[in-house]
């Protein structure tokens, strides 16, 4: 199987919902959502991609890094690489329904288990998506982490505890899913939540908790003040929010705030080894990939995962190479030339 093969089934089974683009930039599904576009104008989605290409990488090669490090640690789960599968739902509305929801996400986590990798699994309009997840992290525990829709508190610690009972590693709350118009169109009522509703739900859990979805320095702050393990700086794949900017272009400003006081991930846009390279340079501990893992699902299955989750670790090996970096837990924002990208 090769890269190539992947993306020709994937063309197949995706088609009407997903063109599988030479570059993934959001431009020609602007405004499919739902489907795998962005929302309205998809400002948003094409930002993310167009913040880190901004960013340019120092190339140097006179150094003593011979084997850079890649292995990364996670509440006591070491992984191959800072890579983790993000959480996606919506086969059936997203996606065209060549796989069910139960199929996707068992390929998604058995491939990035292939791989040494996590896979964060979702929660959608449909109860039985986030019940899919738990399925499959039950059967794979340690494996997944549970993400959970900002719901009615009542409704988000009970699948804490449906969370707890499954196994998984750590859940969390994709708090930027607040304004999905896809859980309006379906009657499941969402929202923001306030510092004292975060601290309620964070207490409620003992599994490691992560709050998906912060794109300003001080809710970075008040995540951390209630109790959070963790962040994932990302603007929904522009999904939720035109006009926001990438995640790429206030992960510096985040990662002054909080960096050492939480797990800062980082999500949108990520398209190469390369990619994650600057993202870890620029302040994330470690990444998600979402939208080019359904090419890789649909079109390959978990060796389609594996391969591409694989191709992004070799990639970042040869990236961490050529700019002397000897360990992912150790990236500095001097492999960054100073000259372009977001301000530091």
């Amino acid at each position: 199987m090769d890269m190539q093969t992947v993306r020709e089934n994937a063309r197949k089974k995706l088609k009407g919902y997903c063109r599988v683009c030479p570059v993934c930039d959001g431009r020609v599904c602007a405004g499919e959502v739902p489907g795998m576009g962005g929302l309205g104008t998809a400002s948003s989605f094409k930002a993310n991609v167009e913040a880190l290409a901004r960013v340019r990488l120092q190339m140097r090669t006179i150094h003593p890094v011979k084997e850079p490090e890649l292995s990364f640690s996670l509440w006591g789960k070491k992984l191959a690489m800072p890579i983790l599968v993000a959480p996606m739902t919506g086969t059936t509305y997203n996606m065209g329904g060549a796989m069910s929801e139960e199929e996707f996400i068992t390929e998604l986590v058995a491939g990035a288990q292939q791989a040494g990798s996590l896979t964060m699994t979702g929660d959608g309009a449909d109860p039985a998506m986030f019940g899919s997840g738990l399925k499959v992290g039950a059967a794979n525990q340690g494996s997944t982490i549970a993400i959970i829709k900002p719901r009615e508190q009542a409704v988000v610690i009970q699948y804490l505890r449906e969370a707890e009972s499954a196994g998984v590693l750590a859940a969390g709350m994709d708090i930027d899913g607040a304004g999905l118009v896809t859980m309006a169109m379906k009657g499941q009522p969402v929202g923001p939540k306030t510092s004292q509703e975060l601290q309620e739900v964070i207490a409620a859990t003992r599994l490691p908790f992560i709050v998906k979805g912060v794109m300003t320095a001080d809710e970075a702050e008040l995540v951390v003040q209630a109790g959070a393990d963790a962040i994932v700086v990302s603007n929904h794949g522009g999904r939720v929010l035109d006009f926001t900017p990438g995640a790429a272009d206030v992960l510096a400003e985040i990662a002054a705030r909080v960096k050492g006081k939480a797990i800062i991930f980082a999500d949108g846009g990520v398209r190469s080894g390369a990619d994650v390279l600057k993202l870890l340079a620029l302040g994330a501990d470690a990444v998600l990939i979402g939208r080019p893992l359904v090419t890789a699902a649909f079109g390959g299955g978990r060796d389609g995962v594996a391969l591409m989750l694989n191709q992004y670790k070799n990639e970042l090996l040869q990236a961490m190479l050529l700019t002397g970096t000897a360990d992912v837990t150790k990236v500095s924002a001097d492999i960054l030339y100073a000259g372009k990208g977001p301000d530091r």
